[in-house]
């Protein structure tokens, strides 16, 4: 249809386009904008200045901040939502960020401007600067197809809306994910008129979710359990849906399941749960007759952990298949794609129709003998936290169970702490749903950004993100500390700073455990030793602390968060045990 030549008002394609975005539900876009973006800073003055409804927009001084921030707000509300960044530099910058929540199957649209395709004036929005000739590659997706579900280049903007809700279906169909989308600056500057426009509503264009497991594979599995004499659950992220915490520890206790959250990257049951079995599957995994894994990327490390061949498993998932992986080969003699939750709470119903009275005295027992094992892990470490270590190498066990204390069960600790990963897990336990957050990816420096995103979605809670000293660095903390002053986010910024790449090291001594780097105690891994990460929130009018001596812990906390509930963010940079 063609109402060009009639009355109706035309806009940019620009305009439609925000309204598209607003129309998929965005609350926000993160961005980093540039030169590909003036149609759509235009625009956004238009909207402003006519009190139009549109995503609000929080800039970001890097584009690993926007990304992640994304990601929180995302985990939060469970609402993908919209970053744009320029052209294929801010793509690159990108990158990394996207792998991360790529593996962690979070929904967000990435957008970015391509160089103009004009060069002599033809179109609006042609070629006027240097870098507009320097920043067209050949394959400009490429840089993040590997972490996409989905890629387009917009070719006009007569089907804005309709690119944009399927960018947005796409995301959030499960297993959801990153998507991205492109557009030329030409493109953002066509006229249409408003005829020429369709919307496309949610109610008919709307995502695909995973439903429930078929009846007769849960029958199955429930009768696996029932002749079961050592069960075994691995997770990681069933707890995304936080109605899965509850579900799984009914589960636990009714059926007697030892169950093991192996780098857990959301809190998937209580810590306090007598069936909580540890981070560690390692022995349970020799011993399980029966095993379940749900919802997990990872369930052990095959060099160190060997599986028991006899085992019987099924594998529920909301990836089931694990198409990002080119080689996944955990076994299953069940592999079955679901929603965790559903398929909690119909095994459950499942065994509690079948079971007798002697398979609930045995799993009453396996329940008993788990929450011994649990006291027992608990006391363990509380033994490693009552060593304070030494003045300019505190202990971290020591540093995370004063944190724990001062923290509550409320707080949202986000775990980045990667060689002091276990420290955190043992000292800190989470027993709310979403009081967890860990990495899905390998892409370090997201923890402060993804506090922010976190922070925006739930300013009543308290978050936490826990680094060591190298991840602080990836974060880019000068970006960080600028949206958090800007847009009055203060979070609690924690830096184990164990003075250098712990897992280089650690990597090169199990390859090479008598090799020449070892002789000579030479691992590529020191970083500079006098760094002061305080000051770096001072410049930032945050409220720095340097922790050197661990009497100053309790104290130092206790400033910290007395900052962060008065508005400003915090960073204590603790000297821990060095690598």
């Amino acid at each position: 249809m063609d109402s060009s030549s009639g009355n109706e008002a035309r806009h940019s394609a620009a305009h439609y386009f925000l309204e598209g975005l607003d129309e998929i539900g965005f609350d926000y876009l993160f961005c980093n904008f540039g030169t590909d973006h003036a149609p759509i800073i235009e625009a956004m003055a238009a909207f402003k200045r006519d009190s139009r409804k549109m995503p609000q927009t929080i800039l970001c001084p890097h584009e690993i901040t926007a990304v992640h921030m994304a990601a929180g707000y995302a985990i939060a509300t469970g609402r993908g939502q919209g970053v744009m960044v320029h052209v294929d530099a801010g793509t690159a910058n990108s990158a990394m960020a996207l792998h991360n929540i790529c593996r962690a199957r979070l929904p967000v649209l990435l957008m970015a401007g391509r160089a103009p395709f004009t060069t002599r004036g033809e179109l609006l929005g042609t070629r006027d600067t240097y870098v507009h000739f320097v920043q067209e590659p050949f394959d400009q997706a490429s840089l993040v197809r590997p972490y996409t579900k989905w890629e387009y280049n917009l070719p006009s903007g007569v089907v804005a809306k309709e690119a944009l809700r399927r960018a947005h279906t796409m995301m959030m169909s499960d297993p959801k994910g990153p998507v991205y989308m492109t557009f030329p600056r030409e493109t953002l500057t066509e006229l249409w008129s408003e005829g020429q426009i369709r919307s496309y509503p949610a109610d008919r264009f709307g995502p695909a979710g995973v439903g429930a497991v078929d009846p007769q594979s849960v029958e199955v599995i429930a009768d696996r359990l029932l002749a079961a004499e050592r069960p075994l659950l691995i997770t990681a992220y069933a707890g995304r849906n936080h109605a899965s915490v509850a579900l799984l520890d009914q589960l636990a206790r009714f059926a007697g399941i030892r169950v093991v959250e192996f780098s857990p990257v959301y809190a998937s049951l209580p810590a306090d749960s007598p069936c909580h079995g540890g981070f560690m599957p390692a022995k349970a995994l020799a011993e399980a007759d029966v095993g379940l894994l749900v919802d997990v990327d990872v369930p052990w490390i095959p060099k160190d952990m060997p599986d028991n061949p006899s085992t019987w498993w099924a594998h529920v998932d909301v990836d089931a298949e694990k198409r990002g992986f080119p080689m996944w080969t955990f076994p299953a003699n069940l592999r079955l794609q679901g929603d965790s939750s559903r398929f909690f709470a119909d095994l459950l119903a499942a065994l509690k129709a079948k079971a007798g009275a002697g398979f609930k005295m045995r799993a009453a027992g396996r329940v008993a003998a788990l929450a011994e094992e649990g006291t027992a892990r608990r006391a363990a470490a509380a033994r490693l936290a009552g060593d304070p270590g030494v003045a300019g190498e505190i202990n971290p066990h020591f540093v995370c169970a004063a944190l724990s204390k001062a923290l509550g069960p409320s707080a949202i600790v986000i775990n980045e702490a990667i060689r002091n990963i276990p420290a955190v897990l043992a000292q800190m336990p989470r027993t709310e749903p979403g009081s967890l957050v860990g990495l899905a990816g390998a892409g370090l420096g997201f923890a402060a950004s993804l506090a922010l995103g976190l922070k925006l979605a739930l300013p009543d809670r308290v978050v936490v993100p826990i680094m060591g000293d190298g991840t602080f660095y990836f974060s880019n903390p000068q970006s960080v500390l600028a949206v958090s002053q800007k847009y009055g986010l203060p979070i609690f910024m924690v830096v184990l700073d164990n003075s250098g790449w712990g897992a280089v090291k650690e990597a090169t001594l199990r390859v090479y455990p008598q090799g020449e780097a070892s002789a000579a105690r030479d691992y590529g891994a020191a970083y500079a030793p006098a760094m002061d990460f305080a000051l770096i929130a001072q410049a930032a009018g945050a409220h720095g602390e340097r922790l050197s001596d661990p009497a100053d812990a309790d104290a130092a906390i206790a400033r910290c968060l007395e900052a962060v509930r008065a508005g400003r963010s915090a960073i204590l940079h603790a000297k821990v045990t060095k690598i």
